[in-house]
């Protein structure tokens, strides 16, 4: 009996697993499929799950675009190269900039600490489209629209605060005893944070810099605000353009839907161990 009710849990918790799993992924197999598909193939009637003859002409189209894809099509590369500069820079200056604010709100005894974290957590929840109209009015009248500094200025002030708040928690759990050890040798705040607190909360850094890559990289409303030429577009309001007011573009769209999410993708396979031991490292102190 007790053998039977442990078959009957597993295989109750086996066919679970099964459906959550493809309620996940069946989108993202939808969605690869798409991309290799015609566009008769997409539309046909009943539809045909799997493609009959399989080909990557869509993905030449926007790589290496010719005159009869859309415009949209034809710009596809240069949005992949604005979303590559503008997330990545962000990331940059958040891990720059969050690592020294984070180390000295989690190591240095600061005036009006609480108040700081307060702040950084206020700022962290103040919603993205109460700013849109002061940041718009700023980027206007400095000229900045329609150029990718004004994604990274506007895209740190929701990156920036998070960044703080994630490093400071990875360096409070780095053993108090390596920084006392480095004070007493006579290395400084800046040598201890570079030779000690950095290498130590590697991971945890990998984790902030894929986490606020995402942010930047994902981020749609204030591209679609703050940008209108192709010089600033990035890869969520083009994959948007594809649907016109006549017609939608699907193939391409589905295809550039891959090609968007591919760099997030082959970011968490590459640095998967660093990510889950820094997740795990930031739950523990000392």
């Amino acid at each position: 009996m007790k053998h039977w009710r442990r078959a009957r849990s597993t295989a109750l918790m086996l066919f679970f697993t099964v459906l959550i799993l493809a309620f996940i992924y069946a989108p993202i197999f939808w969605l690869v499929l798409s991309s290799i598909s015609t566009r008769a193939e997409l539309l046909a009637v009943p539809p045909r799950w799997i493609p009959e003859n399989p080909t990557l002409k869509n993905y030449r189209d926007i790589l290496i675009p010719g005159t009869a894809v859309s415009e949209v099509a034809r710009t596809f590369s240069v949005t992949l190269r604005n979303s590559f500069l503008v997330a990545g820079s962000t990331t940059l200056i958040c891990l720059t900039v969050g690592s020294l604010a984070g180390y000295a709100l989690a190591r240095l005894r600061l005036p009006f600490r609480d108040v700081l974290w307060l702040v950084i957590l206020g700022v962290r929840m103040v919603p993205e489209i109460s700013l849109v109209v002061p940041l718009y009015i700023l980027a206007a009248r400095f000229a900045l629209l329609n150029k990718p500094i004004v994604l990274i200025i506007t895209y740190l002030s929701f990156a920036l605060p998070f960044a703080i708040w994630m490093l400071s928690t990875f360096f409070e759990s780095v053993p108090r005893e390596l920084e006392d050890a480095a004070l007493i040798d006579g290395s400084s705040r800046l040598g201890i944070l570079f030779r000690i607190f950095l290498p130590v909360a590697a991971p945890g850094i990998v984790s902030t810099a894929l986490f606020t890559f995402l942010l930047a990289w994902d981020e749609f409303f204030f591209a679609l605000i703050f940008t209108s030429t192709i010089a600033a577009k990035t890869v969520p309001v083009a994959i948007a353009e594809f649907t016109g007011r006549y017609a939608v573009d699907i193939t391409a769209m589905m295809t550039g839907g891959v090609l968007a999410a591919l760099p997030p993708v082959l970011l968490a396979l590459i640095f998967q161990r660093y990510i889950v031991s820094g997740l795990s490292a930031g739950a523990v102190k000392g």
